[in-house]
């Protein structure tokens, strides 16, 4: 059968991998085209849009790249007709694939959501456009199957989340021959920094994490370095105090870490999985915030928060993440009772999670249901 897969950023692109893996083993004549990255198209699918072009983040920053996306919008649209799939799979990034669904079911393409948009979060009547436009949706986080079936009527399938097989399934150096190649000192234990994987957000979060580096002279900073950004970009914020940098090593710095300060978003389950204490940090566009902080209704902004619906890891948000609550939210961590009760948390964390397979799973389910 021939699939067509949409993702937009760096996380989509690592599910998007392991599903379309997933895909091959169960359809040997599988033809899959995809919007995505370099790890879909290692996985054997056909690009044909980086996500690179079409990562937006912000209210402010969509509107000001308003005709670019709707060239994107009409490429994607005639590259579907095109190829003709069996079906269109969509991978979070709701803006986009939310009208690009529309047209697709409009049009008699059959329509499956693998990552549910995050509607519970804010814009929750979009789920009459999810009604309408998708045939299946697969979760992977358990309080999403509840949030659809009970409140909405809606079925879906919780296949488990990705990451617990994105992390297993990635061959990570041993901590001697990371150091070594990365020119990391040999004994001084890592405080990680996950800034983002768009330049608006890393420029933010990058100046107030690396404001305390000079209280924790006994631990060395290392930056994880996205595969969206060039190293050029880092380059200003290596010079001055001695910071270390690793490009697109992100899991391996994770488990060689001893602390971390991560920007919201899907680095902070993957944080947590490897069981590394955080502080989640968020700074946005003022306008942008402004907005975000009127339409999404949500206790919290991390994953993990959001899963043990309590407080897990502390957030840092807007006004808030000042180098002086850094300091102090990140002394909490590195030693003492704090680290010891969230990495005692972590372990509760990963058993909601659910089990292995959920690329498996959803590819199953596709395959089955198509």
């Amino acid at each position: 059968m021939k699939y067509y897969i949409i993702a937009g950023e760096a996380s989509g692109d690592l599910h998007g991998s392991n599903l379309i893996k997933a895909l091959k083993k169960e359809d040997s004549s599988a033809q899959i085209r995809c919007w995505g990255g370099d790890l879909m198209q290692q996985a054997g699918a056909d690009l044909a849009k980086h996500y690179k072009d079409m990562a937006f983040m912000g209210f402010l920053e969509v509107i000001l790249n308003i005709p670019t996306i709707f060239k994107n919008i009409a490429y994607c649209k005639e590259d579907i007709q095109k190829f003709h799939p069996d079906v269109v799979i969509f991978i979070d990034f709701s803006g986009f694939n939310l009208r690009i669904a529309k047209w697709a079911k409009e049009n008699g393409f059959k329509t499956n959501y693998y990552i549910s948009p995050q509607i519970w979060a804010s814009r929750e009547g979009r789920i009459s456009k999810i009604k309408r436009d998708i045939d299946q949706m697969y979760v992977i986080l358990p309080f999403e199957k509840d949030f659809y079936e009970k409140k909405h009527g809606y079925p879906v399938q919780f296949v488990g989340h990705p990451l617990i097989d994105a992390i297993e399934n990635t061959p990570l150096q041993d901590n001697d021959t990371f150091r070594k190649e990365n020119g990391l000192d040999p004994k001084k234990p890592i405080i990680a920094l996950l800034p983002g994987s768009r330049k608006q957000e890393v420029q933010k979060m990058l100046e107030v994490m690396l404001s305390v580096k000079k209280d924790f002279s006994e631990y060395q900073f290392v930056i994880a370095g996205a595969p969206s950004l060039s190293d050029d970009f880092y380059t200003p914020f290596l010079k001055g105090d001695k910071v270390e940098y690793v490009s697109n090593k992100t899991y391996t710095l994770l488990k060689h870490s001893h602390a971390a300060m991560v920007t919201s978003g899907t680095a902070t389950l993957e944080t947590a999985l490897f069981g590394v204490p955080q502080v989640v940090c968020y700074k946005g566009n003022w306008i942008s915030y402004q907005i975000a902080k009127r339409i999404i209704t949500l206790d919290y902004i991390s994953l993990v928060n959001l899963i043990m619906k309590r407080e897990v890891v502390k957030e840092l948000i807007q006004n808030d993440l000042t180098t002086k609550q850094l300091k102090e939210e990140l002394t909490k961590i590195v030693s003492g009772p704090e680290r010891e009760r969230m990495l005692s948390d972590y372990v509760e964390l990963k058993e909601k999670l659910g089990g292995k397979g959920a690329s498996e799973l959803a590819a199953q389910l596709i395959v089955k249901n198509v």
